[in-house]
């Protein structure tokens, strides 16, 4: 009885690890090869809802892996994209200062970027095309909230951290998307006027958004990896449990309401 318990227990285990799926993917835009990494789970059926998952301004990172790899488990095919070309990332804020700037400083090739990245989405055996969301964290928070200004076919974006300022503001009837913002109280990365401005924009623009502020959190709040980085880098950012868990269970009720799982 004891070995055939024993069988039984290993042959499930085994099974619900070969169902999450991990792949580390290429694609182009602009004549530049992308370095993704798609998960999913074929455990979850065929024909999920896709998920992008745009990075920090530290580029392509193991975080921004994982937290596709927790999106797979929930039952969604999620793209970590690379926005800066074969993979990039640093620890090192200089250096990701400038990766971002050549991404953020050139007019349309961030939207040529995410658009080429939604594209390989959608084309995955596993993904329903029609039902496409991103999230995305400080710098990706910022890129996939100005893909929603511009009327991208989103169902849902979320941003971590987001910066909010932009120079294009969404214009009323644009938003297709829902929008929520999650952003930390303390972050001396965004102001209370950015802040102020970019909800008198979605009012204007009659964007179905809404807007969280975790009292005294900070920027980077939902990175484990905050405060070793903001230490090395001398910057203002810092880790907050309970604003990771609580933001992360915010995106996972407006993935109910908008996909219906």
């Amino acid at each position: 009885m004891i070995s055939r318990l024993l069988f039984l227990a290993l042959f499930f285990s085994s099974g619900l690890q070969a169902a999450l799926r991990e792949e580390s993917v290429s694609y182009q835009a602009g004549g530049t090869t992308f370095k993704g990494y798609l998960a999913w789970d074929d455990a979850k059926g065929a024909k999920q809802p896709g998920v992008l998952v745009v990075h920090e301004w530290w580029g392509l990172n193991d975080y921004a892996k994982q937290r596709a790899k927790m999106l797979a488990e929930l039952g969604y095919t999620a793209l970590a994209v690379d926005m800066y070309g074969d993979g990039k990332s640093s620890e090192h804020a200089a250096e990701a200062s400038a990766f971002m700037a050549s991404v953020v400083e050139r007019a349309g090739v961030s939207e040529q970027r995410f658009a080429a990245a939604e594209a390989f989405l959608k084309r995955q055996p596993s993904v329903d095309p029609s039902k496409i969301a991103a999230i995305g964290y400080c710098f990706g928070g910022a890129t996939v909230l100005n893909m929603a200004r511009q009327g991208g076919d989103l169902a849902a974006v979320v941003s971590f951290h987001g910066n909010l300022a932009t120079k294009t503001p969404a214009q009323p009837g644009k938003v297709k998307a829902r929008i929520l913002v999650l952003n930390g109280a303390a972050d001396e990365f965004v102001s209370a006027d950015s802040i102020a401005a970019f909800e008198a924009e979605m009012a204007r623009a009659g964007a179905d958004y809404r807007f969280v502020n975790y009292p005294g959190v900070r920027h980077g709040f939902s990175n484990p990896d905050a405060d070793r980085l903001g230490k090395a880098n001398n910057l203002p950012i810092a880790y907050d449990s309970e604003a990771d868990r609580q933001s992360w269970a915010a995106m996972q009720d407006l993935f109910r309401k908008v996909f219906g799982k």
